[in-house]
C-alpha cells in the first residue's frame, strides 16, 4: 500500500469509526444504565465478535449475504430481536436506592457474552467488511488476497474499539454527574433500555 493509499485507508477508517452510530450508542447505553464496567465488557465483546466478520470476509464467506438475501434477513432479524430483549431485560432490572453501582462481575461477563452475540448477528457488519476492505486490497503484492482482509481488518477492527472505548469513558462521566437517587437509576435504566430496543427495531425492519 503506497503512502497516498494508507492515508486514505486511515482517514476513512477513522471516520467511520468516530462517526455516531448503532455500536457507539449501544457502548454508551450499557455504561449509563449499567456502569463503566460493563460498558468497557460491552466494547471488548464487540471487538471480539468482529473478529468473526473480519475472518468471513477474509475467506469469502460474507459474500453468500449478496447471493442469499434470505439468510441476510433471518440473521438481521435475530441481531434485532435479540437487542430488544436485552433492552427489556435492562428496563426490568432495578437497583436498589443510593449510589449508583456497577453490577458484580458475573453480569459485566454477560455484559461481554451479550455483546458477542449482538455482534456476531448484524449482517450489516460483514457487508461493511466486503464492500470496504476489497478498496484498498492490492493483488499484486506478495501477501495473499486473505492476509491483506485480515491485516486491514483487524486494524479496522481496533479503529472502531478505540472509538467504543472513547464512548465507554464519555458515559461513565455522564453517569457520574447524575443524582445518585432510585429515581435517576430508573431513568437510566429506561434511557439505555429503549436506547437497546430502539436499535434493534431499526435493525430488524431497516430495508438497506
Amino acid at each position: 500500500m503506497t503512502a497516498e493509499t494508507f492515508l486514505a485507508f486511515l482517514a476513512a477508517t477513522l471516520l467511520f469509526a468516530y462517526m455516531p452510530g448503532p455500536a457507539l450508542l449501544y457502548t454508551a447505553a450499557q455504561t449509563i444504565s449499567r456502569g463503566k464496567r460493563a460498558g468497557l465488557m460491552a466494547a471488548a465483546g464487540i471487538h471480539l465478535g468482529c473478529y468473526v466478520h473480519v475472518a468471513a470476509a477474509a475467506f469469502g464467506l460474507s459474500a453468500i449475504f449478496t447471493v442469499v438475501p434470505a439468510l441476510y434477513f433471518a440473521l438481521k432479524l435475530a441481531g434485532g430481536l435479540y437487542l430488544v430483549f436485552l433492552g427489556i431485560q435492562m428496563i426490568r432490572t432495578r437497583v436498589s436506592a443510593g449510589p449508583m453501582p456497577d453490577l458484580p462481575q458475573k453480569s459485566t461477563r454477560r455484559a461481554f457474552a451479550d455483546s458477542v452475540l449482538v455482534e456476531i448477528l448484524n449482517p450489516k457488519v460483514a457487508i461493511f467488511f466486503i464492500a470496504f476492505l476489497p478498496q484498498f486490497v492490492n493483488p499484486g503484492v506478495g501477501l495473499p488476497i486473505w492476509v491483506q482482509f485480515l491485516i486491514l481488518g483487524t486494524f479496522v477492527n481496533f479503529a472502531f474499539t478505540s472509538a467504543d472505548l472513547v464512548t465507554v469513558l464519555f458515559a461513565s462521566e455522564v453517569k457520574k454527574r447524575l443524582t445518585r437517587n432510585s429515581r435517576y437509576q430508573d431513568l437510566t435504566r429506561w434511557l439505555g433500555g429503549s436506547v437497546l430496543c430502539g436499535l434493534g427495531v431499526k435493525l430488524a425492519t431497516d430495508r438497506a
